[in-house]
């Protein structure tokens, strides 16, 4: 089906109200539109419970990808991690369709394309060509999907490797791919991850470190690459890269860009 708009949203967060008002401003219409999240549709924001809900109940109308909250749910919901402080995600667990949802989610892929756009919550690591990116998230997709998906939960919280190699294999391969899809900020000048770091790049004192997406040797993409996950960028836009986080559950806004006609559109925070 060819949908009439495609709609894209940065990290919800549990901002369901935000996200209803927003999609009311553009008159979304799921038997027509798409709409595409950029992963973190649950976490720190009041309901979580309804934005999950939501993505699934419009599922044929809507893309997501996995974020680093999401992907933490997963683990918390195995019992691997426990559901931190400021998370507000509890009454997932409580909810009568919990399985169903957690069965979705787990389903949904780290890496989507639309054929002019590919999205994934944090960008591209700038050493991969979109090619790389798809075999690698395609990878880690189907261990999520597999009986290995206990074992993934137990051993994705780690910080290494840090740069990528062609010959990395088990787990190293899959934990690059995952801190690469869903937890990257920074590069340093030889391209390898930098997990520390979420300063705004404006303050930043190191000086070996950068934007991924400001890597001189970044590899082309030839489509738009689309991301979340960085809300003190405040929203980017450059040179085909768009970073949709704007913070709305730390008091900022929820954005939406209109792909066809390339018009954003935001909702303040409600609290």
């Amino acid at each position: 089906m060819k949908h009439t708009a495609n709609y894209i949203v940065g990290d919800i967060q549990g901002c369901h109200d935000e996200l209803l008002l927003l999609l009311d401003k553009v008159n979304f219409n799921p038997t027509t539109d798409k709409l595409w999240i950029a992963g973190d549709l649950v976490a720190r924001g009041p309901k979580s419970l309804d934005t999950l809900r939501f993505a699934y109940q419009h599922r044929e109308s809507v893309q997501i990808v996995l974020g680093n909250h999401d992907l933490h749910l997963l683990a918390v919901s195995l019992g691997v991690k426990k559901v931190k402080d400021k998370d507000r995600t509890a009454p997932i667990f409580d909810a009568p369709d919990r399985d169903e949802l957690l069965q979705w989610l787990r389903c949904q892929p780290l890496l989507a394309e639309h054929p002019e756009f590919v999205m994934s919550h944090a960008g591209i690591p700038p050493c991969w060509d979109l090619d790389t990116a798809r075999s690698q998230a395609r990878h880690v997709e189907s261990i999520l999907q597999s009986d290995r998906f206990a074992w993934l939960m137990e051993n994705m919280y780690q910080n290494q490797p840090d740069q990528w190699q062609a010959d990395l294999d088990g787990l190293d391969r899959i934990i690059y791919t995952i801190n690469g899809l869903t937890r990257m900020r920074f590069v340093t000048s030889d391209g390898r991850l930098d997990m520390d770091c979420k300063l705004p790049p404006q303050e930043l004192a190191e000086s070996s470190l950068m934007p991924w997406f400001d890597w001189p040797k970044r590899k082309p993409i030839k489509k738009g690459v689309i991301f979340g996950h960085w809300a003190a960028l405040q929203g980017y836009q450059n040179d085909g890269v768009y970073g949709l986080d704007t913070g709305c559950v730390w008091g900022g806004e929820l954005t939406l860009l209109h792909w066809e006609t390339q018009k954003t559109y935001t909702q303040s925070a409600l609290n």
